[in-house]
């Protein structure tokens, strides 16, 4: 009987670090400040904003390495809802990723990484299509060629990133002195923000945190992957954490406050603010290098969570396959591609994603919940969560919810058919699981 090829075990803790840093530190940090800044105009405010966002999302990648260290299987979250409450759950956790949440990120990344490109190359809107389709097609061919091809390139392109960011940074502080002397005086009595804009300001720095979670989904080609993922998860949040900060002091060190509200590229303006208006390039090139980084570590992570499916019988057989020589799952990483290139093309992403995006926190309260659901179960032994629990699974399902219920406040039909969306996933499975044949054997049983 022939041997079936299998995932390769190749990735070590500096790729999956990558993987996490890289995914979060996509374009939201050029951007995202001006929002919050808007809802909470007080330096010492918009910190603890940015720390708490920060920390919520610490406890997230605690509560996966908690997860990650039971199962440390190929899927991640879709593993971890299958076998906390049932193989329904994880399936619409596939269902939304590959038809709207994980292809459509992939797909708005693109599209933001092709309309910086064309600061340097005139692109019509056809034009711009173009180029990010054949960054998505591009990135989708690296990663076939093996997870370690596909790590490596996004070890390479996220220390890039840091350093680039870090390069930001230093820029600010040292050559933007004169510019800092310049602002009006602080005013000692700022008005009190109320504490709804916190709330607000909170759940708009946590959607600049999105991604961490990915990096479970490559358990399977983990080397040691109960220690290794979790050290990455905990690393990689607090790397973002304090590029995040200093970023975000760097901008508030060249600019008033009330201008950093304002603008609508705030890391264009700082930088031109120091520079003079030639410097629009930079910001640009450094745009182009974050979506790079996130594009690659996302394109990576989703086939996985397909692959894992067909494993359990749950999609297409043949998106269970690997490759023979190269051992990845070249078939779900095609499909994903493909998928996406059609979402990119007839720019639908745009309703899809930010219709269904904000289920993806409904998840993650479910998710989470789910620790209270194991620690009844004999067999769950906690390694992480052994003192924080269960405070720190309790502050981020209330994140989660807030996250959920202010979305549902500001767009009540748009998250309802959004939901409903989701929810459509339902009878598809119901369907598969009577019709399907089952699998000889549960995939992701016992760790390889």
């Amino acid at each position: 009987m022939a041997i079936l090829p299998e995932l390769r075990r190749s990735m070590k803790l500096l790729h999956a670090t990558a993987m996490v840093v890289g995914i979060i530190l996509g374009a939201t940090i050029f951007i995202q400040p001006s929002e919050i800044t808007r809802l909470v105009p007080n330096t010492q405010g918009l910190f603890m904003v940015w720390v708490a966002a920060g920390a919520l999302t610490f406890c997230g990648a605690l509560v996966c390495a908690e997860l990650t260290a039971a199962f440390p299987l190929t899927g991640g979250i879709y593993v971890f809802l299958k076998r906390t409450y049932s193989p329904s759950l994880g399936f619409l956790w596939g269902w939304a990723m590959f038809w709207s949440m994980h292809s459509g990120i992939i797909a708005a990344i693109a599209a933001v990484l092709a309309r910086y490109v064309a600061y340097f190359i005139p692109l019509s809107e056809n034009g711009i299509r173009l180029v990010a389709i054949s960054v998505v097609l591009l990135l989708s061919g690296l990663n076939i060629l093996g997870v370690k091809t596909g790590s490596t390139v996004q070890v390479v392109l996220t220390i890039a990133k840091v350093v680039a960011i870090v390069g930001m940074v230093f820029l600010f502080f040292w050559f933007g002195t004169a510019a800092h002397h310049s602002l009006p005086v602080a005013d000692a009595n700022p008005a009190p923000v109320p504490f709804a804009n916190y709330g607000l300001a909170i759940a708009a720095g946590l959607f600049s945190f999105g991604g961490w979670h990915m990096v479970t989904y490559a358990a399977g080609e983990t080397l040691d992957p109960e220690r290794t993922i979790p050290r990455a998860l905990l690393i990689g949040t607090l790397i973002v954490t304090a590029a995040y900060i200093l970023l975000n002091a760097g901008y508030l060190y060249v600019l008033p406050l009330t201008d950093v509200a304002r603008s609508t590229h705030v890391a264009a303006d700082a930088t031109e603010h120091v520079l003079g208006t030639g410097a629009s390039s930079v910001i640009s090139a450094v745009v182009i290098l974050s979506a790079l980084g996130a594009l690659n570590g996302i394109i990576l992570a989703g086939p996985r969570v397909y692959y894992a499916m067909a494993q359990d019988g749950l999609v297409f057989r043949f998106m269970g396959a690997v490759h023979p020589s190269l051992c990845t799952p070249y078939l779900a990483i095609i499909a994903q591609a493909l998928w996406t290139s059609v979402l990119v093309a007839t720019n639908s992403y745009r309703q899809l994603f930010t219709r269904v995006v904000y289920t993806e926190w409904l998840f993650f309260a479910l998710l989470v919940a789910g620790l209270f659901i194991l620690r009844r179960r004999n067999e769950y032994v906690p390694v992480y969560l052994k003192r924080g629990y269960p405070v720190v699974p309790l502050l981020f399902i209330l994140a989660s919810l807030g996250i959920v219920i202010n979305q549902v406040i500001a767009d009540p039909r748009g998250c309802t058919m959004g939901f409903g969306l989701v929810l459509l996933g339902l009878p598809v499975y119901f369907l598969w699981a009577k019709f399907s044949p089952k699998p000889s054997s549960e995939q992701n049983s016992q760790p390889s």
